[in-house]
């Protein structure tokens, strides 16, 4: 089950030029995703309704050459023309007499926001396709409209909940990402974290990180850090070290019901990381190549379709995931506020 009525990270800013578009599978459905020459995000399904053709594959005209007024996505199959709000502006076919409304023809349009060099699309179902955005995208505080220092994208080979389960496991580190710059098997000791609900799902309040994550040494001083989880999947990491600030933002977008997309940047005012890209570039790489090689692993064993289990206090993230989930599904399908079923508490792991 995909969630429906919520904002989904559909591609990082600098993936789509002024005039050009690019295809994407979210949810299984097929998206374009443009900029109009002035610079607007917009997206449509990426499908003519007249023979089912890709519009993406056509191209995309400006106002003042479109012959419309309007910004419009050409069909490549027979020219038919889509304005970037779906209606359909023209059908070059067309003789004088014969009865086409053409402007009662359309293809869906998905609600876009670009923020922070980060395009959403909201994927609403389709029996509230007409309604506006019952909510908005995360934004990551203090750093205004700045896009990522530092990006990396991974598909992953399985559902999207074993994709977002898995970055949400506190207790597979020392295992999956065993390494000298990360963590080992032998550093593994008890570990006690509060956790409170927050906008759609929760959170692991403010702390000092753990002594045995060598990652966070390079900021220096004494930093603190905050890790939120919303719905869809989403993992915001917040880590301040004096009057510095770094925040990674994990994406997890399902692409249909095998393929999960993820998507990692991270923000900073630290001059130092800014040198150390070329460095860091090859550590966010390998760090998720560990994660999806684990995903991929994994599904050798989930194709007999085996009776999972989750335990406390390790997998209860895991369990708020699903609840989570569950809520937001029913409310939305009983036209109520939405929940959080997630409540204050303390739990502990070894990791």
């Amino acid at each position: 089950m995909f969630l429906r009525d919520i904002w989904y990270f559909g591609t990082p800013g600098e993936a789509v030029g002024r005039g050009a578009m690019i295809r994407k599978i979210l949810l299984g459905e097929p998206v374009l995703i443009g900029r109009t020459e002035t610079g607007e995000a917009f997206a449509l399904r990426d499908i003519c309704p007249h023979r089912g053709v890709p519009l993406s594959a056509g191209r995309l005209y400006d106002a003042k050459s479109s012959g419309c007024g309007d910004n419009a996505v050409e069909c490549p199959y027979h020219g038919w023309k889509f304005r970037t709000d779906g209606h359909c502006a023209e059908i070059p076919s067309l003789v004088p007499g014969q009865d086409v409304e053409v402007s009662r023809i359309r293809v869906r349009r998905y609600p876009v926001r670009e923020i922070q060099g980060n395009i959403w699309i909201y994927m609403a179902d389709e029996k509230r396709a007409d309604l506006p955005p019952a909510t908005e995208p995360p934004v990551m505080p203090g750093f205004g409209e700045v896009a990522p220092n530092i990006r990396e994208t991974m598909t992953f080979g399985c559902h999207v909940d074993h994709a977002v389960i898995g970055l949400m496991d506190p207790a597979h580190g020392p295992f999956v990402h065993r390494s000298w710059y990360w963590r080992s098997q032998k550093s593994i000791h008890e570990k006690a974290k509060d956790f409170a609900p927050s906008e759609l799902g929760f959170a692991m309040v403010e702390h000092a990180p753990s002594s045995n994550s060598f990652a966070y040494k390079i900021l220096g001083g004494a930093p603190r850090t905050e890790i939120s989880f919303r719905l869809p999947g989403i993992r915001i990491e917040r880590i301040t070290a004096g009057r510095h600030r770094v925040v990674g933002l994990t994406c997890v977008t399902p692409v249909d019901e095998k393929t999960t997309e993820i998507t990692q940047s991270f923000y900073w005012t630290m001059p130092l990381l800014s040198v150390l890209k070329p460095v860091l570039r090859p550590f966010m790489r390998a760090f998720l190549k560990q994660d999806g090689d684990m995903v991929d692993l994994q599904q050798e064993g989930l194709r007999f379709d085996p009776r999972l289990m989750l335990i406390n206090d390790s997998d209860v993230q895991a369990k708020w995931y699903h609840r989570l989930k569950t809520e937001w599904a029913e409310a939305g399908e009983q036209g109520r506020p939405f929940q959080n079923p997630v409540k204050p508490v303390t739990l502990r792991w070894r990791s």
